[in-house]
């Protein structure tokens, strides 16, 4: 199956690529932007924008802050993370302070759920 691209949030997604928090810049231009494969940034998908969604192996990254730790902000991503499970879409989350603090074991997570090493990363002539 696959999903639903969401065609009116297009112009909401372009304005928030603009406006990535710091630590989405830190995760897109010092590692995401770096994979063997297509990662997409601020991508809506059914009725949400995903920070960074890796159609290959149909997994979504999503950066949360300080106000993802609310109940009810803790709710409705458990919510949205259940739709997106619906179309076969893994969503992993990592807190602004665990880029912060915790970059490389960040970057490890992801690698190792992609099946890839940081090996692959290098460029090869």
């Amino acid at each position: 199956m696959q999903s639903k691209h969401n065609k009116q949030l297009v112009p909401f997604a372009k304005q928030l690529r603009k406006e990535m928090t710091k630590e989405e810049r830190h995760l897109w231009y010092d590692f995401l932007k770096k994979l063997p494969m297509a990662v997409k940034r601020q991508h809506p998908i059914e009725g949400y924008i995903v920070d960074f969604y890796i159609p290959q192996a149909k997994i979504v990254i999503e950066i949360d802050g300080i106000q993802h730790e609310s109940a009810e902000n803790a709710k409705a991503d458990a919510e949205r993370d259940e739709v997106l499970n619906s179309w076969g879409i893994e969503v992993m989350r990592f807190s602004n302070k665990r880029i912060n603090k915790a970059f490389y074991s960040v970057t490890c997570e992801i690698l190792e759920k992609l099946g890839l090493t940081w090996f692959d990363l290098v460029e090869k002539d």
